[in-house]
């Protein structure tokens, strides 16, 4: 059957393909847009655009008029913002989402939040269940938790809604922030990328894009109220993926271990001057503390409750690097 599905943060890595896949497949899809200029990429017959954000409450309503479904996957994910701005577009906005639905009477939800609300894997590979063992490094982490918590509230008064916790994901798209580590695999492969982490053993989950928006699909399709799944890919520590890219790429660079106690001054340094100067920061300490831990993951529970299949980072680092070269 054919639906009408309300989209937000389609023009993003992950939304825009999610959105041009659902279009494909012959939904009608209603993308919240900030403008017309920034939706150039959505460009589709059966996409169409209502013009706003997380707050214009209209707008919202408007466009989810008639839908069955919404996917909710725009959030502040930025490095650092002055104020409430992770509170107001993480927690605020995302109640503002479901609010709309539900007078709407639209059926399902899907909210995209992140791995890392679990937090890093002290006692082997994370789950949805295990509880948090340290305190969250990041305002984007504490505010997608604490919406977490907001949407359960909301399932337990009735509404149905899935959110699913992708982990690093990477793959052909925009070079955004979300994309980080293909922008990563672009620098290394054309001899631009000179430092790994720390020791480099700091290990890392890493998932192709495609497997994050089949995941979406399938929690819309299969997933339960109120649950949360782990979109995830293959363990990997910093040197095996660079080793990795390097095999595909066909030339090894070296690489400089980056002390974290230099990394954790730059972040410092980096924070002070945003902080007195608005200077957005290239990393904060927060972020520089997630090298300390490994990031382990499993996704067992989306694979036996969705049906989720994971592409292996060899394979998805090749699809990565043809990509790229095309691109050039």
């Amino acid at each position: 059957m054919n639906k009408r599905i309300f989209i937000t943060g389609a023009t993003g890595f992950i939304g825009r393909k999610l959105a041009h896949k659902l279009a494909d497949e012959g939904h009608e899809i209603v993308a919240l847009i900030r403008s017309k200029s920034k939706a150039a990429a959505l460009t589709h017959e059966r996409i169409s655009f209502v013009e706003g954000d997380l707050f214009s409450i209209e707008a919202l309503e408007a466009g989810m008029e008639n839908c069955h479904e919404v996917y909710h996957l725009a959030a502040f994910a930025s490095v650092w913002a002055k104020g409430d701005t992770f509170k107001e577009v993480n927690i605020d906005g995302t109640l503002n989402i479901l609010d709309a639905a539900k007078k709407q009477g639209v059926d399902k939800i899907v909210v995209t939040s992140t791995a890392g609300v679990i937090g890093p894997a002290v006692d082997g590979p994370v789950n949805e269940e295990t509880p948090r063992q340290v305190d969250f490094f990041t305002d984007y982490e504490s505010t997608k938790y604490e919406s977490e918590l907001k949407i359960k509230e909301r399932v337990t008064e009735g509404q149905h809604v899935v959110i699913v916790n992708p982990t690093r994901v990477y793959g052909p798209g925009p070079l955004n922030v979300s994309n980080s580590v293909t922008k990563l695999v672009k620098q290394y492969i054309a001899g631009k990328w000179k430092f790994i982490p720390g020791d480099g053993m700091s290990t890392g989950n890493y998932v192709f894009v495609d497997d994050v928006i089949n995941g979406h699909v399938l929690a819309m399709k299969n997933g339960r109220a109120g649950e949360r799944y782990l979109l995830g890919g293959d363990d990997a520590t910093y040197w095996e993926l660079f080793d990795l890219i390097a095999e595909i790429g066909g030339q090894k660079y070296k690489l400089y271990k980056m002390p974290l106690g230099v990394l954790l001054a730059f972040g410092k340094f980096q924070l002070f001057l945003a902080e007195n100067f608005g200077r957005q920061p290239m990393i904060t300490p927060g972020w520089v503390r997630k090298y300390l831990y490994k990031w382990s993951v499993s996704s067992d529970k989306a694979k036996q409750e969705l049906g989720y299949e994971i592409t292996s980072l060899e394979a998805g680092i090749q699809k990565t690097v043809d990509w790229l070269r095309k691109e050039e």
